[in-house]
């Protein structure tokens, strides 16, 4: 039995928390951790039974695997934490993750593991497999509503006008890497993809905010020695968070089936 933590009980660990609960793998529900202490336990009533919210040393201590559903400022606490104890992060954040690799140093010297998790893409066993080989160009184009964009870090900065938008305005264009600082909330799929395939800085990437949009897309094209591959998904986002898709969570899930299921379906 593998005991799991949620670190961020929002959008995300809340899903998260009630697969668990209703799986029939090896997994149990352990602890929480929540910025807000009180919405947690609020929410804490979605559960069929009660389990603590601790802070971050506390949760770890209590849990064989964490799962990071914070935002991602907190994601270096909750990761050093977690690798320093020798046990396994698995986490979407992969702006957060791309931004500071020594996590992987750190991983290796105590005998901890990151995973890496799909979150809102797909494809990413493939872009792996042709990255064995060489992978000539990665190219990225992101389309989401206003509504996901509105208060998104690059945005609000740059005082980029997206109110009354009748058509679709390109807001940035660049690397992997960075659209992953301009938008640390916004393209964890872009930092994932780049980490898969030849890095965040040759993996190029276009947002743009479409108006008569109502979920956020992305298209993929990657052209390899062994595949050219075309990708396009387009998430159903969540009621509490247009921002992220429903999706999201259910790649945290399966992550975690990963660990304990007799069979593995994928790279």
């Amino acid at each position: 039995m593998i005991k799991v933590g949620i670190a961020g009980f929002g959008t995300i660990g809340r899903v998260v928390a009630r697969h668990i609960e209703a799986s029939e793998l090896p997994l149990r529900l352990a602890a929480v951790s929540a910025g807000d202490r009180g919405r947690a336990e609020a929410a804490m009533a979605q559960l069929r039974t009660p389990i603590p919210i601790l802070d971050t040393a506390a949760l770890v201590a209590a849990s064989d695997v964490i799962v990071d559903s914070a935002p991602t400022a907190a994601f270096r606490d909750i990761a050093e934490t977690t690798l320093r104890a020798g046990k396994t992060l698995v986490t979407v954040s992969g702006a957060a993750l791309m931004q500071w690799p020594e996590a992987v140093d750190l991983a290796r010297a105590h005998n901890g593991r990151i995973i890496l998790a799909t979150g809102a893409l797909l494809g990413l066993d493939a872009v792996r497999a042709a990255a064995i080989g060489t992978i000539h160009s990665v190219t990225m184009v992101t389309r989401k509503p206003v509504k996901s964009l509105v208060k998104a870090e690059h945005v609000v900065r740059n005082k980029i006008d997206l109110s009354g938008l009748t058509a679709p305005l390109k807001i940035f264009e660049g690397s992997a890497r960075e659209g992953a600082i301009a938008f640390p909330a916004n393209v964890n799929v872009a930092a994932a993809l780049g980490m898969a395939g030849v890095g965040p800085d040759r993996t190029r990437l276009e947002i743009w905010a479409d108006p008569m949009l109502e979920r956020n897309t992305h298209r993929i094209v990657v052209d390899a020695d062994s595949a050219r591959l075309e990708l396009a998904i387009e998430n159903v986002p969540t009621d509490e968070n247009p921002g992220t898709g429903r999706i999201t969570a259910l790649s945290l899930v399966a992550a975690l089936q990963d660990l304990v299921s007799p069979i593995r379906i994928g790279t």
